[in-house]
C-alpha cells in the first residue's frame, strides 16, 4: 500500500505517514483502476450485536492486488479496537480472509489482539470466518442513554493512570473537586487500588450530608461494572486479578449500598463534552497517561463499542514507534498522550528525568514551556499535526460533528497550539471536513476535573 507524505510535516517526525492519507489513496486507486471488488467486514460481540464495515479492494490477479492485504489488516485492527468483537467475518477475496486469519492467531503478528479480544474481553475464543461479500450479515447495533443524572448527592471518581480525581456533587453543583497523584500500574497487590479508591470516595462523602450514588470513570474495558481489562491493574498477577479485581467495583457498590456505575473513561470524556457543549455526534479524546476516547451518537446515546483508540493505528510508517504493550506500530497512545510528550521531547533536545513519575515528568515539561523554552513548541505542534490527520481518519469511522480534546497534556496554552495545528491540517488536506467539524477544548477547570463531575451523573437513582 502506498504511503503518502503529508503536506504539513510534523517538525519532530518527518517519517509520519498518516493512515487517513494512505487509506484515501488506496480507495482512489481502486476506483481509478476499474478493477474493484466489494469487501465487507463484520465484527460480532458476545451480546449478539454486530458491526459491519464495507469497502472495495483490488480484484484478485490485478496489478495492485497485493496491496489489499496491508489495507484490510489495518482496517480490521482499527475496527477491533473501535467497535470490539470476538468474531471477525471477512467477505471478499479468499486470500484476504486467509491473511487476516493467519495474522490474528496465537502465532500471528496480532497474537496480542487475538488474546485480548477473545479470552480477556469477551471470554470466548477469537475466530476469523471467511465468506463471500454478499453473505456477510448486516449490522445489528445497540445504543443506550448514558448519565446526565444530576439529582441528589453524588460522587464522581476518575481513575487515571498517573492521578485520580474525585468530585462531590449536590444537585449538579460540585462542592469538592480534587486531584491526587498515584501510581497504580506497577502495583501487584490489588488492596492498594481498593484502599486508594475508597480513600477518595470517603473524602468526597465527607463534604455531603449523604451519598446517593457513585459514578466511576476508568481506563479499560468494563462490562456490567466488571473489570475485564484495565491498564490500572497491569501489575496484578492473573490469579489475583480474577479473585480480587474483576468484581472490585461490585464489592465497593455493595459496601456503600448505593447505585454505582463504572464506565470507560473515554465514554465519560464524550459525555462530559456533550453535557458541557449541549451537542451530540461528538468524539471525546482525553490525552492523559494514554489516549482515552468515547463517542456520543447523533441521538445522544452511547454504543457498546470499545472505543479503545489507544490501540488503533494512526501512522502507517514502517519506522513508527512500537507500543510496548500490544507490540504494534503507530497506535494512538504513542501520539495523543504523555507518551507522545516523552517520545518527542528528546528529539527536541529536552531531557526529562525518567526517575520521576508520569505526572511529575509532564509537569517539568510544561514548566519549561510556561517559562518560554523555545524547544517545547515543536512538541505541541507535532502532536497537533498528528491530531489533524487523525481526526480525518476517525471521521472515516464515526459520524462526527464535534471533537472535544482534553486531558493533562492539553493543560496551559500547549493545548491551544495542538488545536491550531490540527485545524491547519484539516484546512490544507481535508477542507470539507474542516468546514463541518468543530474541534474544541473545555475550559481549564473542566479539562482537569470535568470528567469526574460527568462520572457522578452516571447512575440513575431508583
Amino acid at each position: 500500500m502506498e504511503l503518502i507524505k503529508p503536506k504539513i510535516v510534523p517538525p519532530l517526525d518527518s517519517d509520519f505517514r498518516p493512515a487517513a492519507l494512505a487509506n484515501r489513496s488506496f480507495r482512489e486507486g481502486v476506483k481509478a483502476s476499474g478493477q474493484g471488488v466489494p469487501l465487507a467486514i463484520a465484527l460480532e460481540r458476545r451480546d449478539g450485536t454486530r458491526s459491519r464495515y464495507d469497502t472495495e479492494v483490488f480484484a484478485p490477479g490485478s496489478p495492485r492486488a497485493a496491496e489489499n492485504l496491508a489495507y484490510v489488516e489495518r482496517i480490521v485492527k482499527f475496527l477491533l479496537w473501535q467497535r470490539g468483537g470476538y468474531k471477525v467475518i471477512i467477505g471478499g477475496p479468499r486470500e484476504i480472509g486467509e491473511h487476516i486469519a493467519k495474522v490474528y492467531s496465537p502465532q500471528g503478528e496480532r497474537a496480542f489482539d487475538y488474546d485480548f479480544m477473545g479470552r480477556q474481553v469477551y471470554e470466548k475464543e477469537f475466530v476469523v470466518e471467511i465468506t463471500d461479500a454478499d453473505k456477510v450479515p448486516p449490522a445489528s447495533e445497540m445504543s443506550q442513554a448514558l448519565g446526565r443524572h444530576l439529582d441528589g448527592c453524588r460522587i464522581g471518581f476518575d481513575a487515571g493512570a498517573s492521578d485520580r480525581k474525585v468530585s462531590a456533587v449536590i444537585d449538579g453543583q460540585p462542592v469538592l473537586s480534587e486531584e491526587v497523584i498515584w501510581n497504580p500500574r506497577p502495583q501487584t497487590n490489588p488492596d492498594y487500588h481498593y484502599h486508594e479508591i475508597m480513600s477518595a470516595l470517603h473524602r468526597a462523602a465527607a463534604q455531603m450530608p449523604r451519598v446517593d450514588a457513585i459514578g466511576v470513570s476508568s481506563a479499560g474495558v468494563y462490562i456490567n461494572n466488571r473489570v475485564m481489562v484495565a491498564s490500572l491493574f497491569r501489575g496484578v498477577p492473573r490469579d489475583l486479578f480474577e479473585a480480587k479485581v474483576k468484581d472490585l467495583f461490585l464489592r465497593i457498590r455493595d459496601e456503600w449500598g448505593v447505585p454505582l456505575e463504572v464506565v470507560n473513561d473515554g465514554e465519560v470524556t464524550a459525555l462530559a463534552g456533550s453535557m458541557s457543549l449541549g451537542v451530540n455526534s461528538i468524539l471525546g479524546v482525553a490525552m492523559g497517561s494514554s489516549e482515552a476516547a468515547g463517542y456520543v451518537t447523533p441521538e445522544g446515546t452511547i454504543t457498546n463499542w470499545l472505543n479503545e483508540l489507544a490501540f488503533a493505528p494512526v501512522d502507517y510508517a514502517p519506522t513508527a514507534p512500537v507500543d510496548e504493550w500490544s507490540g504494534d506500530r503507530g497506535v494512538g497512545a504513542l501520539y495523543f498522550s504523555q507518551q507522545a510528550i516523552f517520545r518527542l521531547a528528546p528529539v527536541a533536545g529536552i531531557t526529562l528525568d525518567e526517575n520521576l513519575g508520569l505526572a511529575e515528568r509532564l509537569a517539568c515539561f510544561q514548566e519549561l514551556h510556561k517559562n518560554g523554552d523555545p524547544r517545547t513548541r515543536p512538541v505541541y505542534e507535532t502532536i497537533g499535526i498528528y491530531l489533524g490527520y487523525t481526526m480525518a481518519h476517525y471521521a472515516d469511522f464515526y459520524d462526527l460533528e464535534h471533537a472535544l480534546i482534553l486531558g493533562r497534556v492539553t493543560s496551559g496554552d500547549g493545548g491551544q497550539i495542538i488545536i491550531d495545528k490540527a485545524y491547519e491540517v484539516l484546512r490544507a488536506e481535508f477542507p470539507q471536513l474542516a468546514e463541518r467539524l468543530n474541534v474544541t477544548m473545555p475550559d481549564e477547570k473542566a479539562k482537569r476535573v470535568g470528567q469526574s463531575i460527568a462520572a457522578a451523573s452516571l447512575p440513575e437513582l431508583k
